[in-house]
C-alpha cells in the first residue's frame, strides 16, 4: 500500500520560505512514510469530523490529511512547532 503525497499551495509557499536543507528534510520525511503513515503521525486533538494528523520533523511539524480510500496524504501546512498549532 503506497500513498500518494500532495501539497496544498499554502504548504508549498511555506516550504519555499524555509532554508533549502530544512525544506528537503521535511519533504524527505513525508515521503518516507508513504508506505504506512499511521505509526509516524499523531492525531490533532481539535479536529473531530475529518481528523487531521501531525508529523514531526525536528522542530517543524506538517499538518496532514490522510485519505484511505484514495491512498493519498495531503500536506495542508508545514511550519515551526511554536506557530503551527494555533489554527487547529
Amino acid at each position: 500500500m503506497n500513498y500518494k503525497v500532495e501539497y496544498t499551495s499554502k504548504a508549498r509557499k511555506y516550504l519555499k520560505k524555509l532554508s533549502l536543507e530544512i525544506a528537503q528534510n521535511i519533504i524527505r520525511s513525508i515521503n518516507s512514510i508513504k508506505d504506512d503513515p499511521y505509526p509516524h503521525v499523531k492525531k490533532v486533538k481539535g479536529a473531530q469530523k475529518n481528523p487531521l494528523y501531525t508529523h514531526r520533523v525536528g522542530e517543524y511539524r506538517a499538518i496532514l490529511y490522510i485519505e484511505n480510500e484514495c491512498l493519498m496524504i495531503l500536506v495542508i501546512e508545514a511550519g515551526h512547532r511554536k506557530k503551527i498549532y494555533r489554527k487547529y
